[in-house]
């Protein structure tokens, strides 16, 4: 007996059985049925097809009219199988998509992966969680002798694309360890780099940051990148971090202003990308004030701790569903 025929046979019995009993038991044993076919990729048309060659063995005195109804139902769900295998067809593919960018997305997570230091002098925070599965935000730290860089950019674009152009830019950063040390001379070598090897209709802001213990200055140079906040431990006052510069890309003849500012015991240099302050709720996006109020509820925290609350709180606050990639960055100094 071939697998078609016993396919028919098998269809014929559950019929048989429902048509005299009609339970909802030998519907349950149809919907397990179905499910036998779909293993078997049994198209839509090919079931009514057997459906009709069961009904003629079982009524062969059926009426034209009924014979006539099956045949019309036969034609319509021709249509509908040749929709329902490129439906198939579209759903694989999609997984296997999928597939391949978790691959990727694992991969990114690996490349860009930036261990946080230990520094003695600063208590360092750090949360970056991406929006989808790939991360178009990047922070980066390098300790070099006793001082301690720290980078944090965002792409201006979504997707593969973006992580791609993010991980060029890391390894861009790592060829350029003399710069490491002056934020503005490393932006303006980055901005060559992007504006010689992405394309134009994508950009990238960053913040670049030096802490010297030697002096307790924090040296800086900004890209286009959202603001951070500079916390003075003193005064009990939070201010913005400002660092004006054009975004990477734009023109290859760009240079950044340095900027610089002193760092006392208690105070914070705060970083971040602008899925921190362009949360959006059910009210609209949030101020800058509202982000700086979180930060200092949780600011006798070590700066993990902060971090963590943080995004704990303004994720609570979009109703668990980030619309932006998020990276939330604190260096407090200890000693």
């Amino acid at each position: 007996m071939t697998a078609k025929d016993a396919l028919t046979e098998r269809y014929q019995d559950l019929l048989s059985v429902y048509l005299k009993a009609k339970t909802e038991t030998t519907l349950y044993k149809g919907q397990q049925f179905s499910r036998k076919l779909l293993e078997q990729q049994i198209s839509p048309e090919d079931l009514v097809s057997l459906h009709i060659q069961v009904m003629d063995e079982l009524f062969p005195d059926m009426s034209e009219e009924m014979r006539d109804s099956f045949d019309f139902l036969l034609e319509a769900m021709i249509g509908y199988g040749f929709a329902y295998r490129e439906h198939q067809s579209l759903r694989d593919k999609q997984q296997q998509l999928e597939s391949e960018i978790e691959v990727a997305a694992s991969m990114q997570q690996t490349l860009l992966l930036s261990d946080v230091p230990e520094f003695d002098q600063l208590d360092i925070g750090v949360v970056s969680v991406p929006a989808k599965k790939m991360n178009g935000d990047y922070y980066n730290f390098v300790k070099s002798g006793n001082s301690l860089s720290v980078a944090v950019a965002d792409i201006i674009g979504k997707g593969i694309p973006a992580a791609l152009c993010m991980s060029m830019i890391k390894y861009a950063m790592d060829s350029l360890p003399e710069e490491q040390m002056k934020p503005h001379l490393l932006l303006e070598n980055l901005n060559r780099v992007v504006e010689q090897n992405v394309h134009s209709n994508m950009f990238i802001t960053m913040f670049h940051g030096v802490y010297e213990p030697e002096n307790h200055k924090f040296y800086y140079a900004g890209a286009g990148h959202e603001p951070g906040f500079f916390y003075h431990a003193k005064e009990d006052e939070f201010q913005d971090l400002i660092a004006k510069g054009l975004v990477l890309g734009v023109s290859r003849t760009t240079t950044y202003h340095p900027y610089e500012k002193m760092i006392e015991v208690g105070d914070m240099v705060i970083l971040l990308s602008d899925g921190v302050t362009e949360c959006r709720t059910s009210k609209g996006f949030i101020e800058r004030e509202e982000v700086v109020a979180l930060i200092r509820k949780y600011m006798d925290l070590p700066s993990q701790k902060i971090v963590e609350n943080v995004f704990q709180e303004l994720d609570r606050l979009q109703g668990f569903e980030l619309r932006d990639d998020f990276t939330l960055i604190i260096l407090k100094r200890l000693v």
